[in-house]
C-alpha cells in the first residue's frame, strides 16, 4: 500500500493481503487506519452459491456492496434481494443485512465500509475459524471492537434453504 500526498491512497493489487474463506476470496484493500478513518474495503469473491456472510448489523458504519459480476443475494431488514452486475446497494447502521452468491451464481463483488473500522483483523479471525485455529466464542467476543454484530433473521434461513434445494 502506497499513501500519496496527505489524502490518497493507493493498493496495488499484488500487495493486497488475499484469504481463503471456505472456498471464497477475500482481498484485504485498504483499512480505517490507511485511510485516516474514511473508510475500509475489500474485494470479495463468492464461489456458485457460496455463502459470504451471516445476518449482522453495524452501529456507526454503512455497508456498500458494488457486484462487478454475478449475482449477490442479499437480506436487507426484513427483505431479501439479487442485486447483478453492475448494481450497487448501501445498507446504512442498524439495519439487519446478510450476503451470499445467488444459487445458480457466482459474485464478484467490492465491500466498503464508512466511515471506516479496522476489519482486516475481523477477516484474519474468520481465516483462522475456518481452519481450526479460533473458536466462534473469539469471534462473538470481539463483536463491539468490528462494529459487527450477529442476529437471528429466519427469513434469511428460509431464502438459503429455498436456494439450495431449487
Amino acid at each position: 500500500m502506497s499513501l500519496m500526498g496527505h489524502e490518497a491512497v493507493l493498493v496495488r493489487s499484488e500487495e493486497a493481503e488475499t484469504l481463503g474463506l471456505g472456498g471464497n476470496t477475500a482481498r484485504l484493500l485498504a483499512d480505517a487506519s490507511a485511510t485516516g478513518g474514511a473508510l475500509s474495503t475489500l474485494r470479495m469473491t463468492l464461489a456458485r452459491g457460496a455463502d459470504g456472510a451471516t445476518p449482522h448489523y453495524h452501529t456507526g458504519s454503512s455497508e456498500l456492496f458494488y457486484v462487478t459480476e454475478g449475482a449477490l443475494q442479499v437480506l436487507v431488514g426484513e427483505d431479501v434481494v439479487t442485486a447483478h452486475s453492475g448494481d450497487l446497494l448501501v445498507v446504512p447502521p442498524h439495519l439487519p443485512h446478510a450476503f451470499a452468491a445467488a444459487p445458480s451464481s457466482g459474485a464478484d463483488l467490492l465491500i466498503v465500509i464508512t466511515p471506516g473500522v479496522e476489519r482486516f483483523e475481523y477477516f484474519r479471525t474468520l481465516d483462522r475459524l475456518q481452519r481450526g485455529e479460533a473458536t466462534l466464542e473469539e469471534l462473538l467476543a470481539r463483536q463491539d471492537r468490528f462494529d459487527n454484530h450477529f442476529l437471528d433473521a429466519p427469513i434469511w434461513r428460509e431464502a438459503r434453504e429455498a436456494g439450495r434445494s431449487a
